[in-house]
């Protein structure tokens, strides 16, 4: 028990304190826009958003922007913002006033109609869900874009599923896979194969389910994608369960545990502890499920799942009957509170899945007697707050270490694929240096395109499109997308694809990997920063200190 409260107290830690007043002042900041609508107070809206890293890239409106294209894109920035925030009735009300404003088939509109099918999943109501999550596959079919197609696709499957609705979302999984082949994303391919997982072990065909988690479980570990490859664990341990192969799908799960734990994906964690801690009661082994469910329910509590949460309190019942009945009934008081606040006809069926697992009769034990009460672990839980501050210090101290190393194993990367694309340039211009008249033969510019291209070509491209317009200032996703002749939602897939990271977050790694060689080379500060894309040398030394622990002239000092 002192083990789940320390957990506790590291999970609060990892909290910043000024979380709740950022989301304040972005939503007021959207309040002010709504009451004053102007280019001033829409771009203070994006502002706070690009602050939190919200956006992909920075956005900001020129006075010469029309009206209704600065509301287009505040009310659909601010759908997104509300459905981060799981606020889906506010993100629906945005979502609706942005789809309005758009006219004619899209790659923005589709990603607004499939926002709004995603936030209908979440208020319960799948026939508006599946009617948004189809115009929006229609764009993209329209769009011949196999990528974009497979996308639609996944996400509509997962509106049948979570209207539980398998039949449905079996055929849509199959075409899906197959434009995912079409497009050769293996990222994606993944992901889909994880989602089939899912369909088969609704439909008890479990050992389909546990073939297609098998193969997605070696797609993401040949990507290299260590918390993809977890959640495909977790569909795994699903499946084995489903056969009844308790011991595997135990190893399984305490394979994907500690990485979701160390990736800091909370929600997942939870499922899987929720996972974990019925395949442990399966096997008779209450006292070991306890500490997973109880740990599950404070994640869901926190994150306000209360489906996923009475997973969590009927799991901690269960564990706690024989040992601890004054508590088990408490956790039962807790279920029977969601269960009928929750009581729609997706909970219904939920509860029924429940039952068939493991019957009904602890569930229907009335509450005779009066809970004794629990105190002993208060004192405990309160020395250890003391510690709270301690462990938020380090805690915080240990992500800036590891974001650090993280952009520093990305800008060697960034460097490896220069240095052999000089090299193989250099390769051709040597074989064809004894060719008479080749270039006369050639057009004056190639066009400029990564269709068809290799993985490691792509970065290449893409690194040499930043470097070339830092100077200039038009080194963002819009202007590579017209350079490049593609949209700029497919860019931005292909590149965190490409990369395990947001385009954002790669696009500075070029700027700082640039920037480290020019410091090397002597340069003035001042001109390194308007070489690297910024406008004046105090913007340049704060970004370069917040991504590599220490300013331009410390590092150009260091031994």
């Amino acid at each position: 028990m002192i083990k789940n409260i320390i957990c506790l107290v590291i999970l609060l830690a990892m909290c910043p304190i000024t979380a709740l007043a950022q989301q304040h002042a972005i939503e007021k900041a959207l309040d002010d826009y709504n009451h004053a609508p102007s280019v001033e107070t829409a771009n203070r809206f994006f502002s706070l958003l690009d602050q939190e890293e919200f956006t992909e890239e920075k956005i900001h409106f020129s006075p010469q922007v029309p009206a209704d294209s600065v509301r287009q894109q505040v009310w659909y920035w601010a759908s997104e913002w509300f459905y981060d925030k799981q606020d889906y009735n506010q993100g629906k009300d945005y979502g609706l006033k942005a789809l309005k404003l758009y006219h004619g088939a899209s790659d923005s509109k589709a990603d607004c109609l499939n926002l709004l099918g995603c936030i209908y999943v979440r208020l319960g109501d799948f026939k508006n869900a599946a009617a948004y999550a189809k115009q929006c596959l229609n764009i993209d079919i329209a769009s011949g874009d196999h990528d974009r197609i497979s996308s639609s696709m996944n996400t509509l499957a997962g509106i049948y599923m979570a209207a539980h609705q398998a039949d449905e979302a079996e055929k849509l999984i199959v075409q899906a896979i197959n434009h995912a082949d079409l497009a050769n994303n293996p990222s994606r391919k993944a992901v889909l194969l994880g989602m089939a997982s899912e369909i088969y072990h609704a439909l008890t065909q479990e050992e389909k389910a546990l073939d297609y988690a098998q193969q997605a479980y070696d797609l993401e570990r040949k990507l290299g994608r260590s918390l993809p490859a977890a959640y495909r664990l977790d569909q795994k341990a699903s499946a084995l369960m489903g056969l009844k192969r308790y011991e595997e799908a135990e190893r399984a799960l305490r394979q994907a545990i500690p990485v979701m734990r160390e990736q800091g994906d909370l929600h997942s964690l939870a499922i899987a502890d929720n996972h974990l801690g019925t395949c442990l009661i399966w096997q008779k082994r209450n006292d070991e499920a306890f500490p997973f469910f109880r740990e599950a329910a404070d994640l869901l509590v926190k994150m306000g799942d209360p489906v996923n949460e009475m997973y969590s309190r009927r799991g901690l019942c269960l564990s706690l009957w024989e040992s601890n009945p004054d508590s088990a009934r408490s956790e039962l008081n807790r279920f029977n509170f969601l269960k009928d606040s929750l009581y729609t006809s997706e909970s219904a069926e939920a509860l029924a899945r429940l039952n068939a697992e493991f019957g009904n009769d602890q569930l229907t034990i009335e509450n005779e007697q009066v809970r004794n009460a629990r105190t002993r672990e208060r004192i405990i839980a309160i020395a250890l707050l003391l510690l709270l501050a301690l462990v938020a210090w380090l805690v915080i101290r240990h992500q800036r270490h590891r974001q650090q190393q993280h952009i520093n194993k990305l800008m060697r990367e960034i460097e490896r694929l220069k240095a052999e694309s000089e090299a193989a340039r250099a390769a051709m211009a040597s074989s064809q240096a004894d060719i008479p008249d080749v270039e006369e033969a050639l057009p004056d510019e190639p066009i400029p395109t990564i269709v068809g291209v290799t993985e490691n070509e792509f970065l290449t491209r893409v690194i040499d499109f930043v470097n070339d317009h830092l100077e200039q200032g038009g080194f963002g996703l819009e202007e590579m997308a017209d350079y490049f002749s593609m949209s700029v939602s497919t860019l931005r897939r292909r590149l965190q694809d490409a990369t395990g990271v947001a385009p954002k977050s790669y696009i500075q790694a070029i700027q700082m990997q640039r920037a480290c060689n020019l410091l090397d080379s002597g340069l003035q500060i001042a001109d390194v920063a308007m070489q690297c894309g910024f406008s004046e040398p105090g913007s340049f030394t704060r970004t370069f200190k917040r991504v590599l622990g220490l300013t331009p002239t410390q590092y150009r000092a260091r031994a």
